[in-house]
């Protein structure tokens, strides 16, 4: 068994496959490698794209699927992650997690024989960021000499995309945050030069392939400051944003849900550049790719 913690976790090769094996499902690729295999949908939190993107992969590849909600397993009641992943390794061939915690809830998880898939956490989201990599690959092919610039906040898929634009040979990755709202430091220490990160809107790119934004309360959770929407309304992505960085074939991305006014408008999100609804899709091919390859050990 293996499993997707954490994209630090992962070789430039198995991002490679992972996105390829992605994009030849949104092809119409099907596979049946999970035949007889059962999977575990375990999420604390709300999600509509991520669990029902997870629990169709599993049944397009042939597996049973049972879902937890927060309440449903005895760690609310004391049990221990490492008993609970040494029973639920005697029923399961993998374990799909979302929660606010810690990594390390994840990887104590997969001290049991069990492939655990990271779906979410506090500070990484590394299925979404092989899924928004697997969506650039479909619009451009060859990802060495693209550039993608993300504007927002330095959330969990921020700093998730900050390690798949590492693992992607040749992309250019710029990040415009707010001042004090960036990926952090240590998740951006010894990245190549060819990904940076910077708080100032007049110093943006002059044409990228895409961009890219992420709703600026992930989760829902709030913030400090309670004036900090003032702070981010500078950032939203609207028309003159966009074409601003724009050439002919740039595309817009969101990670989605989307809070329409703020991050995004109407007309960029709905527009003809976008490609966040492909994007949501690829949450299911790439779901699919990674449970496939954690269970079986491979990605074709």
């Amino acid at each position: 068994m293996r499993s997707v913690i954490s994209l630090d976790d992962l070789t430039a090769a198995d991002v490679d496959a992972l996105t390829g094996r992605a994009v030849a499902f949104g092809a119409g690729e099907r596979s049946s490698a999970l035949a007889g295999r059962a999977v575990g949908v375990y999420f604390q939190k709300s999600s509509t794209r991520t669990r029902t993107s997870f629990w169709r992969a599993a049944t397009r590849l042939g597996a049973q699927v049972i879902t937890y909600g927060p309440d449903d397993l005895q760690l609310t009641t004391g049990e221990t992650l490492e008993d609970t992943a040494r029973v639920l390794s005697g029923y399961l061939d993998a374990l799909v997690v979302r929660t606010n915690g810690d990594i390390a809830e994840l990887r104590a998880l997969a001290k049991g024989d069990i492939a655990v898939v990271n779906a979410l956490t506090q500070f990484e989201h590394p299925t979404q960021a092989l899924a928004d990599i697997a969506t650039l690959r479909e619009e451009f092919g060859d990802l060495s000499g693209r550039h993608l610039l993300y504007i927002g906040e330095g959330n969990s898929t921020a700093a998730a995309l900050v390690r798949a634009a590492e693992l992607t040979p040749g992309l250019t990755f710029t990040v415009v945050t707010p001042p004090g709202y960036g990926v952090p430091a240590d998740v951006l220490a010894g990245k190549p030069s060819r990904i940076t990160q910077h708080h100032d809107l007049d110093a943006l790119p002059e044409t990228v392939d895409a961009v890219y934004t992420s709703r600026w309360q992930t989760m829902g959770v709030s913030k400090a400051d309670p004036d900090w929407l003032g702070v981010f309304t500078p950032y939203q992505v609207d028309d003159t944003l966009l074409e601003r960085v724009s050439h002919e074939g740039t595309i817009f991305l969101h990670d989605l849900p989307a809070v329409r006014g703020q991050e995004v408008t109407d007309e960029v999100l709905d527009g003809k550049r976008s490609r966040a609804w492909r994007q949501a899709h690829h949450k299911m091919t790439i779901a699919m790719a990674v449970l496939e390859w954690c269970v079986t050990g491979s990605a074709d």
